[in-house]
């Protein structure tokens, strides 16, 4: 790969010295104005040069994204529409079709600027909030809070803001006094919540700005796309290679609220069922601490509350995925433990269930990621970690051992992984021939193929799929469906059909490039007291998208992701969670067909299985109020507004959990299980996994329809 990018190497020393004197910052009064650094000013020449040069859309950065990257910027900073004012953005407006410009030229002036003023607005929302927590407010008035303004026009002035932040405010209390707070000690903890976040605000620095800038820039140019800084590298790089201590979840900032993107395979979320894509962390109590709000901080502060030392126990306030905002929050406990990525491993169990007379074992296989060892594999080790090597043992044991008659492959929240190890896991299943075709930005197609493979499985095979299944959790349930080699159950897939290059900066750069920007950095910060060692200089890395995968077929999985043969209804709304949701992926295509021979035809098997697991779907209450659960997320969705007259909002509520009650309370009955008296807690029994118990029931079907064809 680093050969493809000489090109960079060679012309990095003229780029560098030929940099444009950045414009003179404006000063904004009233706060601590960052500026950017020399190495910045330097980054981001060589990121926009390496992403016109190399990312797979061959992007121009011209006035086109210079005017989209504003726009994602502004939002970054003031997604919420809670402090800007029309008066700044029409200031910002001179810079539209600028900032394409300066980032060529090295400059950075503009962007660290409008962080300035966002900066001083967020001070001064902050100061009017804790003013307003030494007032008497009215708890018994029917007005109404907007919480989400995001698709309102940006506030005329700061009177305004100020009656937005008045609701905001008392809103806030109510949810305390709500949740059995005395009126003193809310107020109390309202303030203390601003401010924190104020001081939080103080410890800003270049970096933070930096980060911020960039993680616009490449959300405006591709979804997969990313630049990491130095300390974000390193970030990055243990939680991709090694371990972390947490709880094992991907969060990112929605509306000023963390929000939970995935969840980690065999972490403490995961293993305790209670945490979803789609929540919102709203506050965090260490152990049996207060709890503190969390909203409006930044999302490595917010991590850092949540993350902590193996075996401590954390508290989490969590707003449910499809719940408003206004919806009083769950509180989650969990034990932190070390949450190892690459190695969480494949895992079994077996089912029995009854078809047509007969009894058939079914042994389901949960595949939480596509890991492998790879530096245990290039030193030898026989024993090295690898999703295949897991898989194949659990394979045997379902074989020799349980006797199982059909094997279901879980992939449900598989964001995916080694491509090599989807490759050699169809291999299990499949024998010979192609398996998936990677186009790279020159356009020439490879094909990754089996010649001959030993197989471990023959019998019956099931895959279960789902919204956050991704990339080769994408290319494995693909392939076999291609082949007809088993039947895909589930719903539509992610849709990340793109490969991402890691590119260590400093690896591009001539050393003495690296030399002078060191006695240039020490020439210009006289608070240094020695000179800077080129070593110490890191430029941190890219994340660029470099390839796109396709189906043997030639049908790509960007975007569309893979359709299931059996659809169940999906938990995760698709305009919301996938591919297809994020502005800037890249498009579907399709390309030569890799040539391949199918190995049966299950087409009229398939039609069968779907109008038995449709019937089934129809008169289980388990799907029933799934759907209804999911039709009144897409309402609340919709919802913008909450009541800020306390008794209607507890009434609301009231009659929210009554009506969660009484449902799981029906949902035991279905399953002949005791009713819950109000105020007992939900048991294991309550977490029935409903979509696995319909996928084997499906595969029991398959099994025997296929019987029945073989004696025909």
């Amino acid at each position: 790969m680093l050969g493809r990018l000489s090109f960079v190497f060679l012309t990095t020393a003229v780029l560098a010295c030929q940099a444009a004197l950045p414009k003179t910052q404006p000063i904004v009064d009233g706060v601590k104005n960052i500026k950017p650094d020399i190495q910045q000013q330097f980054v981001i020449k060589e990121v926009v040069a390496l992403i016109e040069n190399y990312n797979y859309k061959k992007i121009r950065v011209n006035d086109s994204i210079s005017s989209i990257v504003l726009d994602q910027y502004i939002k970054t900073l003031d997604q919420g529409k809670n402090y800007f004012l029309s008066s700044d953005i029409k200031d910002f407006e001179k810079y539209r079709y600028q900032l394409d410009d300066d980032f060529k030229n090295g400059d950075l002036t503009v962007p660290f600027y409008i962080y300035n003023m966002y900066a001083k607005r967020l001070n001064e929302r902050l100061d009017f909030a804790v003013a307003q927590l030494k007032t008497e407010l009215n708890f018994g008035q029917n007005d109404t809070y907007v919480y989400d303004r995001s698709k309102q026009a940006w506030p005329a002035s700061a009177m305004e803001l100020n009656d937005t932040w008045k609701k905001r405010v008392k809103y806030e209390l109510i949810n305390l006094n709500l949740a059995g707070s005395a009126p003193a000690k809310s107020k109390e903890t309202v303030s203390k919540n601003y401010l924190d976040l104020k001081s939080q605000v103080a410890k800003v620095n270049n970096q933070d700005v930096f980060q911020m800038l960039m993680d616009a820039l490449t959300a405006s140019l591709d979804p997969h796309t990313n630049y990491f800084n130095a300390s974000n590298a390193k970030a990055f790089n243990e939680e991709m290679s090694r371990s972390i201590v947490g709880i094992g979840a991907l969060l990112m900032i929605e509306n000023e609220v963390p929000k939970i993107v995935s969840i980690v395979p065999g972490g403490p979320a995961a293993k305790g069922q209670k945490l979803s894509p789609g929540d919102r962390i709203v506050a965090v109590a260490q152990g049996d601490g207060a709890f503190e709000s969390i909203v409006g901080w930044r999302l490595d502060v917010s991590i850092s509350k949540i993350k902590g030392a193996k075996g401590t126990k954390v508290r989490l306030k969590v707003i449910p995925d499809g719940k408003e905002l206004s919806s009083e929050p769950v509180i989650v406990e969990l034990i932190r433990e070390k949450v190892i990525q690459q190695a969480q491993s494949a895992q079994k169990s077996v089912k029995t269930v009854r078809n047509n007379g007969k009894d058939y074992k079914v042994g389901v296989i949960y595949v939480p990621a596509f890991y492998l060892d790879f530096e245990a594999a290039r030193a030898g080790d026989k024993n090295f970690k690898s999703t295949t090597r897991d898989v194949k043992l659990l394979i045997d044991t379902l074989k020799n051992q349980d006797k199982v008659d059909g094997i279901v492959m879980d992939l449900r929240g598989n964001g995916g992984g080694a491509l090599l190890e989807a490759v050699s896991l169809a291999g299990l299943f499949i024998d010979k021939g192609p398996i998936v075709q990677v186009k790279n930005l020159s356009g020439k197609t490879r094909v990754e193929t089996l010649s001959g493979n030993e197989l471990s499985w023959t019998g019956p095979l099931g895959v279960i799929v789902d919204r956050s299944s991704a990339s080769s959790s994408e290319i494995f349930t693909g392939v076999i469906q291609d082949y007809d080699r088993g039947i895909v159950m589930g719903s539509q897939t992610y849709g990340k059909g793109t490969v991402q290059s890691v590119i260590d900066l400093n690896r591009l750069v001539n050393p003495e490039v690296l030399k002078k920007m060191a006695a240039l950095i020490s020439q210009v910060d006289s608070s240094q007291k020695k000179e800077i060692s080129p070593a110490a200089i890191n430029l941190g890395q890219i994340n660029l998208t470099m390839d796109k995968y396709y189906r043997i077929t030639g049908s790509s999985t960007q975007l569309k992701g893979v359709n299931p043969d059996v659809m169940f209804p999906s938990r995760y709304q698709t305009d919301k969670i996938g591919e297809s949701s994020q502005p800037s992926a890249l498009s579907w295509d399709v390309i030569n067909s890799a040539g391949f021979q199918p190995l049966g035809n299950l087409s009229a098997i398939k039609a069968e299985l779907i109008k038995r697991s449709e019937k089934r779907m129809a008169e289980s209450l388990y799907f029933k109020y799934f759907k209804q659960n999911l039709a009144d997320a897409k309402k609340r969705n919709n919802e913008k507004s909450v009541t800020l007259n306390e008794a209607k909002l507890k009434k609301e509520r009231d009659e929210q959990e009554a009506e969660s009650f009484t449902r799981r309370n029906e949902l035991r009955v279905f399953r002949g299980l005791p009713v819950l008296k109000k105020g007992d807690k939900a048991t294991k029994d309550d977490a029935f996994d409903f979509i696995e118990d319909e996928s084997v029931k499906v595969m029991a079907d398959f099994m025997g329809l296929a019987a029945a064809n073989k004696k025909a």
